[in-house]
């Protein structure tokens, strides 16, 4: 008799208890589901609503239209102007498809077949859905397919919206100009509304006010299905319009600046308020026109003629800097007078030419102009008399000076982002190593002094440093900051404008030797029966930078008694000196600005 189970018995209690575990197997599995619709329904569902309406629902974006750039008169500078685009979706035209539709559209819109085909081969554009056949359909093409709409399925016309600027090169440097975003650049801006289709100011006041100008997009939502396809219509989000933006550019002004560098081969001009700051006109040559940037298709040949043209037109002289020459006089005039070494009444005597170091330094004439002062230092342009000054003082007392000035650091304008903030070479910047040798290694010797001290070789400065540095004698000692939006600020207040740590003696002495200078002196030709007394300095400054012909400055304000204006005129590698080239260029944005006051 046996007292273990047989292999029956095994087996039947096995069956016995299989029930069991498929119930505990199937408890499991409906308590994962459960636990999963709570997770997805309850703690998340909101989440999800989200998420399946985005992806049932499409946007079909509709760009804003960008503010508007005005003058300070409200005359338009920047636009923007309508486009139509045709497209084709390649989920709704196939191979087979494609060649009746092709027909149709060339037929009914005037196209070339071939071009069509060639569109289409290049495949989706950026918004990664459709192929852009024709860009800047005509009015009269749009109405026709419009008309024959239905009977294209697939193909569309859509608009779109570009920068126009109806005055063309006018003060291209200043404005800008807008361009599509790049995909680097999406990935960092998606986050701030902006679309793979949207476009962006690169440079100018389109740069540096992007957020004011752009608006917001909108368009067309569409329900569609897991194919893709449209189900339905849901309704319109209209895009919000970017705002407008009133700049403080005066539109006479800047044509008269525009045409005053026509005959020159490179240059800029700057105007600006000398008691709040506003840019009234700045020029730059060679320049470029932005509707350049608002072309839908450029080739890579027109984008090379432009960025590799040895010329540079993309490059703003306004903002870039070069040696001053004379104009720099003021600035080692003050040095003198601040410093306490050589006070407002000194008056020294030149000659030909002083050594200093290796080198005999001359004065422009040969000769000097006897024993003379400030003013007329000033007046007769006399290197002699401010080589002495500026030895004097020594490099720390004229970079003082400088610093207190503007030079040697940006302006404050908003498209500072663009400027050079110029050198003003010193014994600290000479025991550091110059910018590009070892640190005492390139120590500061007499030579650097002297050329120094008349803005040759170690100085550069921008025009629209000068513009600035020149309103402080206008105005009557107030660094200003250079801008061209008042934006509703105050820009006669501090930290906009400050006060220039400088004695009234000093102030004084440089107005009056500025004022000599146009009244009898190298900047005579500035006179006018159109135009009131003004005051300014010639300059003629060697091109330390490329060794090319000598440049031209000239800087002047007027009225003198009320200074209104402060123009600085540049002459890029035009030999004759300022008196011949800058002077004239200045003298004709003067006579606009008095003209149309008279007006």
């Amino acid at each position: 008799m046996s007292l273990g189970f047989s292999r029956r018995d095994a087996r039947f209690c096995g069956m016995g208890q299989q029930p069991g575990v498929i119930l505990l197997v199937l408890l499991m599995f409906f308590s994962a589901i459960g636990m999963r619709l709570v997770w997805m329904q309850l703690l998340h569902g909101a989440e999800n609503r989200v998420a399946a309406d985005e992806n049932r629902i499409r946007l079909m974006p509709r760009s804003p239209i960008r503010g508007r750039l005005l003058d300070r008169k409200g005359r338009v500078l920047a636009s923007s102007k309508l486009t139509y685009t045709l497209f084709i979706e390649p989920r709704l035209v196939t191979d087979e498809q494609w060649p009746a539709l092709r027909d149709r559209l060339a037929a009914l819109l005037q196209l070339d077949p071939n071009g069509l085909d060639q569109a289409r081969e290049r495949g989706t554009g950026k918004d990664g859905y459709r192929i852009p056949l024709v860009n800047g359909l005509q009015p009269e093409q749009v109405l026709r397919f419009q008309e024959q709409n239905l009977d294209l399925p697939g193909a569309s016309v859509d608009m779109d919206i570009l920068r126009y600027y109806p005055h063309g090169m006018l003060a291209s440097h200043t404005l800008g100009y807008t361009q599509p975003i790049t995909e680097d650049e999406y990935d960092v801006l998606i986050d701030k509304g902006y679309k793979i289709r949207d476009r962006i100011g690169r440079i100018g006041v389109e740069a540096a006010y992007e957020s004011h100008l752009r608006g917001k997009w909108g368009g067309q939502m569409l329900e569609v299905n897991a194919n893709g396809e449209v189900q339905r219509y849901l309704g319109d989000r209209p895009s919000k319009a970017g705002k407008d933006l009133i700049l403080t550019i005066d539109l006479d002004l800047q044509r008269a600046a525009e045409k005053a560098l026509a005959d020159k081969r490179g240059g800029a001009i700057v105007a600006m308020n000398p008691t709040t700051g506003a840019i009234l006109a700045m020029a730059s040559k060679p320049n470029f026109d932005p509707n350049f940037f608002s072309k839908l298709i450029t080739t890579q040949q027109e984008y090379d003629a432009l960025f590799k043209s040895p010329n540079k037109p993309l490059f703003s002289r306004a903002m870039n800097a070069y040696n001053p020459g004379s104009t720099w006089k003021v600035v080692t005039g003050m040095a003198g007078m601040e410093s306490g070494k050589f006070p407002a009444g000194t008056k020294l005597q030149t000659m030909g030419c002083i050594t200093y170091g290796g080198h005999c330094f001359p004065d422009h004439n040969g000769a000097g102009f006897g024993t003379i002062g400030y003013e007329d230092a000033l007046r007769f342009s006399s290197n002699t008399f401010f080589y002495q000054v500026g030895v004097g003082v020594g490099s720390r007392e004229l970079y003082k000076s400088a610093k207190l000035l503007g030079f040697d650091a940006p302006s404050g304008i908003e498209i500072g982002y663009e400027e050079s903030p110029g050198l003003v070479g010193n014994e600290d910047w000479a025991n550091e190593g110059r910018g590009w040798a070892e640190p005492g290694t390139t120590p500061w010797i007499p030579e650097d002094m002297a050329s120094a001290s008349i803005g040759q070789s170690i100085v550069e400065i921008t025009p629209l440093q000068l513009a600035r540095a020149y309103s402080v004698f206008a105005n009557g000692g107030y660094l200003v900051t250079p801008h061209l939006a008042d934006q509703g600020q105050d820009w006669t207040a501090p930290p906009l404008r400050t006060k220039v740590d400088m004695k009234p003696s000093t102030l004084e002495t440089i107005r009056a030797g500025l004022r000599k200078v146009v009244a009898d002196g190298t900047g005579y030709g500035l006179n006018d029966p159109a135009l009131p007394p003004g005051a300014g300095k010639t300059g003629t400054a060697e091109d330390s930078q490329r060794g090319g012909p000598d440049h031209a400055w000239f800087g002047c304000f007027s009225p003198y008694d009320n200074p209104e204006i402060v123009v600085a005129a540049f002459a890029q590698n035009t030999p004759g000196g300022g008196s011949v080239h800058a002077l004239p260029m200045a003298k004709k944005v003067l006579l606009a600005w008095h003209a149309q006051k008279a007006d």
